[in-house]
């Protein structure tokens, strides 16, 4: 159904190309994922499926991709339109229309479909993905992964018979991405759908490919196989097979439950051991870290939420909140799409102003204090990198925000480098992958050095490797006092760094915790290693790998 045959790809100005030696085959009605490094390609290759490389992208593709029978050289993307939905790891750039239900009829309105048809697809496909709820809402007022599912949607509506899916389950909770991953399973099952799909989130979908095409490094040939033997060269590789390595598990598993079944002599090894924790923040005591906490003078770095409600366009986003956050703590924000997780990083920022209650950094209310004071105070990585990098460069970029922060020059750079190594001062950001924008955007904040530090989905588009540089700087920062809230839906990476959970629902907190606590008794919001060795609680590879060292097994 695709076919790459010895692809390369070299963008305008680019000394080397993008990536080389691309040659394979998607069969029809399989699912292939494409997995790798950040920054080695995966986006390119997808884009030359749908024709946006290079007739959108500009640069030359040489070499020669079909689908379908049809040569991408020779066919525009709106000439593939029938053939091929693509989503790509920006939602908000695929939209055209205003509200849910016209952005699923949208593309079957471009290929003049029956409007019989069209209400029948749209009915079916608001089930599916689980948005009847929001099917009149504007679209500008969902959560970013309320948003990844709409763009989902309004792709499987027209029916194509191949999908390009780009990090599609990057901004969606557990249950969510479960939802979306088994109704892909059922198109390539049940319909015959080819499905091609990069994703980083490997602990997510590993287990659904029928295939994996490895893109080791910039510019190497692909490695194409079975998952499992492929995870097992791999340089990025789930938390399952990480286990499954360290144990000398063979054959890799890729699931929780086959990894389950032969766990029992390591669980017999661990048996003595305790997992060891991060401890308690800056050596506090819990009690003195419970939203419960009576009122009193906020200290610099930290933040108190009282009673705090927020109603955005007719919907109540968040509901009498208490929340005390102190310096050194690191709080994993988590709950469903929707929950009013980005509502709160926004309200301690100052972009959202409270319906009631208050919210007070250090000594100020953010919504009433000025940008350019606000900002050594409290500091926000928003789901969209975008929104902060303006710059035609990197350097550009870094020197902006040394200037902003009052630091000394070279200070973002630096950040960068331990970021992002390799990457050039005149990259372009735009030309930057969606977890390299990221990376960046990260560092522009960081330079100030907030004491409250602030992130939302701050894993999208990393890899795993750039994910442990980012836990790497978290850590060295709550050492140093900086208070870290992030909210996110990755719990392999607050297993790694939080210290606390908060649980949201319908803008409501429901739980709030030590991250053991909260996880161990979450199907949804258990890492996989939990899972793997419950009952007992240990939560990270590290965590296990550290505990056999010590009893020297």
């Amino acid at each position: 159904m695709i076919r790459f045959e010895d692809v390369s790809v070299t963008y305008d100005g680019a000394a080397e190309p993008t990536v080389r030696g691309i040659d394979f085959e998607v069969p029809e009605g399989e699912l292939v994922l494409l997995a790798g490094p950040s920054g080695v390609g995966k986006s390119t290759v997808l884009g030359a499926v749908s024709g946006l490389v290079p007739h959108f992208t500009g640069g030359t593709l040489r070499g020669r991709v079909t689908v379908a029978g049809r040569d991408t050289r020779t066919h525009k993307p709106r000439e593939l339109a029938d053939v091929v939905g693509t989503v790509g790891q920006d939602p908000l750039s695929h939209f055209v229309t205003d509200t849910v239900e016209d952005e699923l009829a949208y593309g079957m309105e471009s290929l003049g479909l029956a409007p019989d048809v069209m209400r029948r697809r749209v009915e079916e496909t608001l089930d599916l993905l689980g948005l009847a709820d929001l099917r009149d809402r504007p679209i500008a007022t969902l959560s970013g992964g309320q948003r990844q599912r709409v763009a989902i949607g309004s792709v499987l509506t027209p029916h194509p018979s191949v999908l390009v899916l780009d990090e599609p389950t990057s901004a969606l909770d557990p249950a969510a991405a479960e939802e979306v991953l088994a109704v892909l399973q059922r198109l390539v099952h049940d319909l015959g759908t080819t499905v091609l799909m990069a994703e980083h989130r490997l602990e997510r979908v590993i287990q659904y490919a029928d295939q994996v095409v490895l893109l080791p490094a910039p510019g190497a040939p692909p490695v194409l196989g079975d998952p499992a033997e492929v995870m097992a060269v791999s340089p990025v590789y789930p938390p399952v097979v990480a286990l499954g390595r360290l144990a000398g598990w063979t054959p890799l598993p890729l699931t929780v439950r086959d990894a389950r079944r032969k766990a029992g002599d390591l669980r017999q090894q661990l048996e003595s051991a305790a997992p060891k924790g991060r401890g308690e923040p800056r050596d506090q005591p819990h009690a003195a870290r419970t939203r419960q906490r009576p009122p009193q003078p906020t200290p610099v770095g930290a933040a108190h939420i009282q009673a705090l409600s927020v109603t955005r366009s007719r919907i109540q986003a968040l509901r009498t909140i208490d929340l005390t956050i102190t310096p050194g703590e690191t709080i994993a924000l988590m709950g469903r799409n929707g929950a009013g997780k980005s509502t709160l990083l926004n309200s301690l920022v100052g972009l959202v102003t409270p319906s009631s209650g208050t919210v007070r950094v250090g000594e100020a209310a953010p919504h009433r204090t000025a940008p350019k004071d606000l900002v050594r105070t409290v500091g926000l990585v928003p789901q969209e990198p975008r929104d902060l990098l303006y710059a035609d460069t990197v350097a550009a970029e870094c020197a902006a925000a040394d200037q902003d922060a009052g630091a000394e020059p070279g200070t973002c750079r630096a950040l960068v480098r331990e970021l992002l190594p390799g990457v050039t001062d005149d990259a372009h950001p735009r030309d930057l992958s969606e977890g390299q924008r990221l990376a960046l955007a990260l560092a522009v904040v960081l330079t100030a050095r907030p004491p409250l530090l602030l992130l939302d989905e701050p894993t999208r588009g990393l890899d795993y490797a750039a994910k442990a540089r980012l836990v790497t700087v978290l850590r060295a920062l709550a050492a140093e006092g900086h208070a870290i809230v992030l909210a996110t839906h990755d719990v392999e990476l607050a297993a790694e760094i939080a210290h606390r959970v908060v649980l949201l629902a319908e803008g409501e907190v429901i739980a709030d915790g030590p991250m053991a606590d909260v996880v161990v008794s979450s199907p949804s919001f258990a890492p996989q290693v939990t899972k793997i060795l419950a009952p007992q609680h240990w939560l990270t590879v590290s965590q296990v790998r550290a505990a056999l060292e010590e009893t020297g097994r």
